[in-house]
């Protein structure tokens, strides 16, 4: 029997196919993620929203139910049947579709689209590594600024956003979600564009507030003048002709005077002296560039090297190729230089490649192996031989309804919570799986690295050590940090993680779901 209290749904409600829920969890179409300051440690929380909730169930679960025959296996349609249903009510512009059923709709897009964001901040956490100074925390604020309350729709060309009153009328607003900002961009119609998710995840890279943020904190700390005094060649190129001929002025007369008066007890790139700024003036009169002032100099040269300091942070930290979501193409940034993709750069992006290929099937084996090794185990046991049979049914509670260990109990014919700690222990799997897991990540990096001349057969003891923690960051900040932030919740836990969305699948290959236990 389904647990429509652990799923949110209500009796009289129609209920879908139990497998297709627990392995697309529809659940993310009606709780929002949203920045939380009363959880420090991670710093968000899944708000249920009653209204999105309301409208799934009446709108889209149906059809789902009608559908469900032929696409129970395949999630992942499902899923992109669902948003293509939302879609078509939160885009309407006829009459059949009143604003308030395409604000509802909206809300559901909302809440679905918040989790690819605070995963894409996650991910930007990652590739910065040591030189950080923020975690994913300091990111969520410009992305996850979403209320969950207001009724968003759009207007009638997708440009603005526009909120409904009490009335049911519609107002311009000046503040805008970022989540409908995605949405609004976003093409659903388009056969060639991104998924929803991976559109979210370039947003969020390109977030102007996150793009500031990342130049101030996430590089290293120089001043403006540092930054403009050791501008590369390539990094010029990507300028306007007027910015390249402001740094050309700055390098003749600033980087001239440096080389010549640097001394060791010297401030590190001081501010440009009133003699320097007038002769860069007067060079760029040369050139027919008009600066009316020292101030309006300075203020230009600064404003040149916020953008060189967003070349350091993207340029070093991500491909510099991205999809066109109009033709599906790969086409080069538009913030970078369109002739510094080099062999270097390529490399680079087959390596990033490679791991996220390699962590998903490390992962898959490992939840495999353990499985079985934990079965095994159960066989042999003296104490628990008894209980092997309902080890895989247990976990399919624990994990397909998030039931805790304390309801899992009666239903495995257990006598306490302290039992079915010892033959389920899920926070014992999840250890051995991350184990599993990084060694075959390390071990496939490794061949790989060898394979590209990287590093020497055997490896240094200091390379092995720093790569393996390296490996450990990566899959923990991918897969295993929030896998044991679901064990940690508790009782009101939501299992959404890649981890458990994985669990599932290996569930439903080998038997299916359980709803309750003989």
């Amino acid at each position: 029997m389904v647990n429509r209290v652990a799923l949110d749904i209500p009796e009289t409600a129609p209920l879908p196919n139990l497998a297709v829920l627990d392995t697309a969890m529809l659940w993310k179409f009606w709780k929002l993620c949203r920045i939380s300051l009363a959880s420090e440690s991670v710093g968000y929380e899944y708000r249920l929203i009653t209204e999105a909730q309301s409208f799934f169930q009446k709108e889209i679960v149906i059809n789902i139910d009608d559908a469900a025959p032929n696409i129970v296996n395949s999630p992942k349609h499902l899923n992109q049947d669902t948003k293509a249903t939302l879609f078509s009510y939160f885009r309407a512009q006829n009459s059949a579709v009143d604003p308030a059923r395409r604000a509802a709709a909206g809300l559901c897009l909302r809440c679905n689209v918040s989790y690819p964001l605070l995963k894409a901040c996650q991910k930007i956490d990652s590739l910065f590594g040591g030189e950080k100074r923020f975690t994913y925390k300091d990111l969520l604020p410009f992305v996850l600024n979403d209320d969950g309350k207001s009724l968003i729709v759009l207007d009638k060309e997708a440009k603005s956003q526009l909120v409904l009153d009490g009335n049911a009328k519609t107002q311009p607003t000046n503040y805008k979600f970022f989540t409908v900002e995605v949405l609004r961009t976003f093409k659903p119609d388009s056969g060639s564009s991104m998924s929803l998710d991976n559109w979210a995840y370039f947003q969020t890279k390109q977030n102007p507030e996150i793009k500031d943020f990342l130049s101030e904190f996430g590089f290293k700390h120089l001043s403006d003048w540092a930054i403009l005094n050791r501008a590369r060649p390539k990094q010029i190129e990507s300028l306007s002709e007027r910015d390249r001929q402001l740094i050309q002025v700055f390098h003749a007369v600033y980087r001239r005077d440096r080389r010549e008066h640097r001394s060791p007890g010297a401030k590190k790139c001081p501010d440009p002296s009133n003699s320097q700024l007038q002769e860069m003036l007067t060079s760029l009169q040369k050139q027919n560039v008009t600066v009316n002032s020292h101030a309006e100099l300075i203020a230009e040269l600064k404003q040149v090297a916020v953008q060189l300091k967003q070349y350091d942070v993207w340029s070093c930290r991500e491909p510099l190729e991205i999809r066109d979501p109009d033709t599906g193409n790969e086409v080069i940034r538009q913030d970078l230089p369109h002739d510094s993709r080099d062999e270097f750069d390529v490399e680079k992006q087959e390596i990033s490649d490679f791991l996220d290929q390699q962590l998903k099937s490390a992962l898959t084996q490992a939840i495999e192996q353990e499985i079985r090794a934990c079965l095994a185990k159960l066989e042999k046991s003296k104490n628990y031989a008894i209980f092997a049979q309902k080890f895989i049914p247990g976990l399919q509670l624990y994990y397909c309804q998030a039931m805790s260990l304390k309801e899992i109990v009666p239903l495995l014919g257990m006598t306490s919570w302290d039992q079915a700690r010892r033959i389920l222990n899920p926070g014992e799997i999840l250890n051995n799986v991350r184990a599993r897991t990084v060694d075959r990540l390390l071990d496939n990096t490794i061949a790989k690295a060898q394979e590209k001349g990287l590093t020497q057969i055997p490896p240094e003891p200091e390379y092995l050590k720093t790569l393996t923690e390296e490996m450990e960051a990566f899959a923990d900040a991918e897969i295993f940090q929030e896998a044991a932030e679901e064990i940690r919740a508790g009782k009101n836990r939501e299992m959404n993680s890649l981890y458990a969305e994985n669990l599932r699948i290996y569930f439903n290959n080998i038997a299916p779901p359980q709803t309750g236990v003989e």
